[in-house]
């Protein structure tokens, strides 16, 4: 058994393409985008899954539950669930944004004017930030005709749209990059979802686990203001939803479909 193991052994050795062929960079920039692209997606996809749960099993779920066992469960559940859903959120934006400014230095340089990185950024922060503003306001819990799904539907697009061409016709040019350019417009949507996360969803989660943790301690029902807040947590969440797949689309394309320019990187 031992002259066959060191028969094994010597021809393994013998065989150089059997052996693994790996050489780490030795551009201390290309290694840090690396690996802020392994933690984008590392903490992006536990973002994004937790978002997919939320909408497509967690919330079908909860309605279908008798109101003791929810007031329960609610607040077991959620108290987890929430803490990764807004850090992953939170590390995911502060990693891709770094990532965002490297390579708007980069276009600026090959543009022969450092000072654009600044002014792209500002332009990009500034153009998401009222975008998300108008969103915040379209989310909010209405009656009547300011209720109405298609009213959401419509003036969401309409401002996520506006957004991306101002922002598409702000930072582009002979030379940016289609990477530049893909996530001008994915990483403002992410912005707004980030901020959607810690702004709405996160607030209304914390008060109806607070007010489900008192119900099921005393044996009471709800409160009415958990309805309101029920419904404005649900329409963030539902925004998030369908605000992510032309996130995704933006975010892939920006390495793997450059139609947006045609400057190579």
């Amino acid at each position: 058994m031992h002259s066959i193991s060191l028969v094994l052994s010597s021809l393994i050795l013998s065989f150089p393409e059997w052996k693994p062929h790996f050489t780490f960079l030795s551009d201390p920039s290309a290694n840090e985008l690396m690996m802020l692209r392994w933690l984008h997606f590392i903490f992006g996809i536990t973002w994004i899954g937790l978002l997919y749960f939320f909408n497509l099993v967690g919330m079908p779920t909860m309605t279908q539950l008798d109101p003791p066992v929810r007031v329960k469960v609610y607040p077991v559940l959620m108290s987890r669930a929430m803490a990764w859903f807004r850090w992953s959120a939170l590390v995911t934006v502060i990693v891709g944004i770094r990532y965002f400014f490297s390579l708007l230095s980069s276009d600026a340089r090959n543009a022969g004017d450092p000072s654009l990185t600044l002014r792209w950024f500002g332009w990009w922060l500034l153009v998401w930030l009222v975008a998300y503003a108008l969103v915040y306001a379209l989310q909010l819990p209405a009656k009547g005709f300011l209720d109405s799904p298609w009213l959401r539907v419509i003036g969401i697009a309409v401002v996520v749209c506006a957004a991306s061409w101002t922002v598409l016709a702000l930072n582009g040019g002979p030379t940016s990059s289609n990477q530049h350019l893909a996530i001008s417009v994915g990483g403002g949507l992410g912005l707004i979802m980030l901020l959607n996360t810690w702004g709405v969803v996160w607030r209304v989660q914390k008060r109806l686990i607070a007010l489900a943790r008192t119900a099921a301690d005393q044996g009471t029902p709800m409160p009415p203001e958990a309805a309101r807040l029920m419904r404005w947590g649900f329409l963030a969440a539902r925004s998030g939803f369908w605000l992510s797949f032309p996130m995704l689309f933006f975010m892939g394309a920006a390495s793997h479909y450059p139609f947006l320019s045609t400057v190579a990187r």
